[in-house]
């Protein structure tokens, strides 16, 4: 008996480790109703979050909204740099009560919320986490970007990734775009999900040249309207020491 005891004991430690939060995520119910009419993807990993959303019907951006976060037991407590849908929520500790459903399955409440996500993927390669521009070449030169209130951020896990262009101190939301992307030998290659300026960008493949350098992401190509670019993004961590330290 206290060898069957102790191997569930084990087995329940072994799940709880197992779960992570980081990841790509998909909003599929809320307040027990099936999402089906829109597109709402989370993306999480180094103690951040990104969420974008679209009307599936014809692409229209509906919103996003992204910052810190931590785990502390079930309570997930964020700290949003920018929301869409309620700037109130902007530089405010919110607490959410977090049930894993399973391992690839959460539900994330408060008092006036039910949210079910289901996760994409947790696949990692050399661009996951996220970044924060730094730099960008004008010409012959690069010029040395310094990350402020003001900040453009791109975030990639688990497959997905959104750059979100914002300033956190006046709530002011620029831009965002996301969707699915690759990075493999070199090359970066994006397929545009959401574009919150120009719905008709959705589908677009985008494949850019990159390579990380001393921890920083070297990003070459062409936009879409054949200019050259060359980006330098660099670990958010860097720019913005976290406030929050993870638990996944």
């Amino acid at each position: 008996m206290k060898t069957i005891l102790f191997s569930f004991i084990i087995l329940v430690a072994n799940l709880s480790l197992a779960q992570s939060f980081e990841g790509s995520w998909q909003l599929i119910s809320l307040n027990d109703e099936k999402i089906t009419n829109r597109e709402v993807v989370k993306i999480v990993v180094d103690g951040y979050f990104s969420l974008g959303s679209k009307k599936l019907e014809d692409n229209s951006f509906l919103g996003a909204a992204g910052g810190e976060y931590k785990i502390d037991g079930n309570t997930l407590i964020e700290k949003r740099d920018y929301d869409t849908y309620d700037n109130s929520k902007i530089n405010e500790e919110r607490e959410y009560k977090l049930s894993w459903l399973s391992d690839d399955k959460v539900e994330i409440s408060d008092a006036e919320h039910i949210k079910i996500w289901k996760r994409l993927s947790d696949e990692e390669d050399e661009l996951t986490g996220n970044w924060v521009i730094t730099g960008r070449k004008r010409g012959d030169k690069m010029n040395t970007m310094t990350p402020g209130d003001r900040r453009t951020i791109k975030i990639l896990n688990g497959n997905r990734f959104q750059w979100v262009a914002f300033n956190s101190a006046t709530k002011t939301f620029n831009a965002t775009g996301g969707g699915n992307y690759s990075a493999e030998e070199g090359i970066y290659i994006e397929d545009i999900g959401f574009f919150s300026k120009n719905k008709t960008r959705v589908g677009d493949e985008l494949d850019f040249e990159y390579e990380v350098i001393n921890g920083r992401w070297h990003h070459r190509g062409q936009s879409s309207k054949g200019q050259p670019i060359y980006e330098i993004w660099s670990p958010y961590s860097e720019a913005y020491p976290t406030k929050f330290l993870s638990d996944n």
